[in-house]
């Protein structure tokens, strides 16, 4: 898999309401959200698609999203690296540190997170405009990079964006 790189950017699925009683970061998924989860994790393995790394939103939602598609593909939640930047905004020249500073060794990251920031990383990344990231949705970008440091904004090819609708 030399000289490709890919991206994997999936937003967490349905979360509860917001409560007064529970902070924003505490927030679980319901339980349809749990479903939705596993079914669009079936889907991408059904793709036959490797993870890669995985690195998620420290964010209630999105580890447990990370959690349901890891069980699914067999990885260990401890293989699981937990980001705070992931949960907070990145501005569009802190997306580009954080990709760059990945391991070379690692040629597919697949990321947990919230709108909008991930749309907004998938599409400063994409050679195209790709949608809106919908709850549970899947976007993967590829690059020719023979590593993260080679990785350029705009330079990311769309290779699939599967949401819900893909299940039916």
């Amino acid at each position: 898999m030399t000289g490709k790189r890919k991206l994997i950017f999936i937003r967490h699925s349905k979360a509860e309401d917001q409560l007064p009683s529970i902070s924003d970061f505490e927030r679980s998924l319901t339980a349809k959200g749990k479903q939705n989860s596993k079914l669009m994790a079936q889907l991408l393995l059904s793709r036959g698609e490797d993870p890669g790394r995985v690195i998620s939103s420290p964010a209630f939602r999105a580890l447990e999203t990370a959690l349901i598609f890891c069980r699914e593909y067999g990885i260990s939640p401890d293989e699981i690296r937990l980001n705070p930047k992931l949960y907070l905004s990145l501005e569009e020249d802190e997306f580009l540190s954080f990709i760059r500073g990945m391991s070379n060794d690692d040629h597919t990251i697949t990321l947990f997170g919230h709108n909008p920031m991930l749309t907004e990383m998938a599409a400063w990344f994409a050679s195209d405009e790709p949608e809106v990231l919908s709850k549970t949705g899947i976007c993967c970008l590829s690059f020719d990079a023979e590593s993260w440091s080679e990785v350029e904004p705009e330079s990311g090819t769309t290779e699939y964006y599967l949401t819900l609708k893909d299940l039916a």
